[in-house]
């Protein structure tokens, strides 16, 4: 489990195709010292698993499944990553209770300065809509953010300077696609109205 607090921009190091996945190293500012083999790390809000490590760095390994549902399978050499490591109990709850399981891919419509911060305009796939709601929490690419507005397929979310220099949100531009994950209480409520 994660909070959608970005503790960390990585930056990825090397891709390799492997007989099963593809296999990413990740750069960090991060103590790798006290990073466990098996550990789980949010990588722009994708829940990935420790595999190997170094000094300053570390490897996982994505499924197809992943690559072709998230933002990973266009990373290249040099792409920096928001990470956040799994919350522990008595962490503080910073932002929301996020799984790290991406539910699809929005599109950038449109970023608006608004005084020192900035309005960004995202698109939701068919029928995750459904489950955003104004003043609701949203993830996007591992940010915890609060929905201002939500017209059709479209939600709006206001990102302050702090977010916007400390994730890579700030390198957003229109027409980029980004991770996105509802509100897990969304989630369940709608599952229960649907099996009501």
């Amino acid at each position: 489990m994660f909070t959608g607090i970005v503790t960390d921009i990585g930056r990825v190091r090397s891709v390799r195709q492997t007989d099963r996945d593809r296999r990413y190293e990740i750069e960090t500012a991060w103590d790798t010292a006290g990073i466990d083999l098996g550990a789980s790390i949010s990588h722009a809000g994708c829940c990935l698993t420790v595999t190997e490590k170094g000094a300053g760095w570390f490897a996982v390994e994505v499924s197809g499944e992943t690559l072709s549902k998230t933002t990973l399978g266009g990373w290249a050499e040099g792409d920096r990553v928001n990470l956040e490591r799994a919350a522990k109990l008595g962490d503080e709850m910073g932002g929301h209770i996020v799984s790290g399981h991406v539910d699809g891919l929005g599109r950038i419509v449109a970023i608006e300065p608004e005084g020192g911060s900035h309005r960004v305009h995202i698109e939701t796939p068919v029928p995750l809509h459904r489950y955003i709601a104004p003043k609701g929490s949203i993830t996007v690419d591992g940010v915890s953010l609060t929905v201002n507005a939500v017209e059709g397929r479209r939600f709006e979310v206001n990102i302050i300077p702090h977010t916007w220099d400390a994730t890579t949100l700030g390198a957003l531009k229109p027409g980029d696609a980004v991770n996105l994950e509802i509100d897990m209480l969304a989630r369940y409520l709608a599952r229960w109205q649907e099996t009501a």
